[in-house]
């Protein structure tokens, strides 16, 4: 990370979005992340990309092994400016990834054995995963799984819109983290690095910016 850069690039922001950057990166975490395996519904992987965004998840991990995508702004509402986005190809990929970087996977899924929402153990890092509209999630989730996770329903319905399923989700475990001892907030450098990329996407003509930056700090 460039420092000098960072600290340059903010000479372009206003105060109120320095100091919002400040405020949310202050609020985001890696703690938990989220996955979303095949969905095939665009909007509903957009939406979900803005539920991340709001609950303060930073990354968003879509596995698109038979349907690819691409993120519909309109209903993202600007969260791909924000929220990490990390596409695979395959959802084996995606799980060693995440089990390598410490995550416990959780399906979510209403069959009877799941933990009940509330009762889910907010201490472990975990990435919970979403399956298809119609099927579900995969059988290699369902092998690799070291948890499963359900929503408590009392209707004839049985499932949920994964983006109504994410936004309860999220909003429980995020609700009772945030209460919790866990140190679940991002590291100074990890700040500085999701700062530095929100800048980029953010200044008009970044690219141009920091291009003259560098040659004229060359010359010095």
């Amino acid at each position: 990370m460039d420092a000098a850069l960072l600290k340059y690039l903010q000479t372009y922001l206003t105060e109120r979005r320095k100091n919002l950057f400040e405020k949310v990166l202050s609020e985001r975490t890696r703690h938990f992340t989220v996955v979303t395996e095949d969905v095939y519904q665009l909007h509903n992987t957009s939406a979900v990309m803005r539920t991340c965004d709001v609950f303060g998840i930073q990354d968003l991990h879509v596995v698109e092994e038979r349907l690819g995508k691409r993120v519909d702004k309109e209903i993202a509402m600007g969260a791909q400016k924000w929220v990490s986005l990390n596409r695979y190809s395959s959802i084996t990929d995606c799980i060693k990834k995440l089990k390598k970087s410490g995550y416990q996977i959780i399906a979510t899924t209403p069959h009877d054995n799941s933990t009940m929402l509330q009762e889910f153990d907010v201490s472990k890092k975990s990435a919970f995963f979403f399956g298809k509209e119609s099927d579900g999630l995969s059988d290699t989730v369902m092998g690799a799984a070291d948890g499963f996770l359900k929503i408590p329903m009392y209707g004839f319905t049985e499932s949920l819109n994964i983006s109504v399923s994410a936004a309860i989700i999220l909003q429980s475990v995020i609700s009772r983290m945030k209460q919790s001892p866990v140190n679940w907030q991002l590291s100074d450098s990890e700040k500085l690095e999701i700062e530095m990329e929100w800048m980029k996407k953010t200044i008009k003509a970044s690219e141009e910016i920091i291009e003259r930056y560098y040659l004229e700090n060359s010359k010095q």
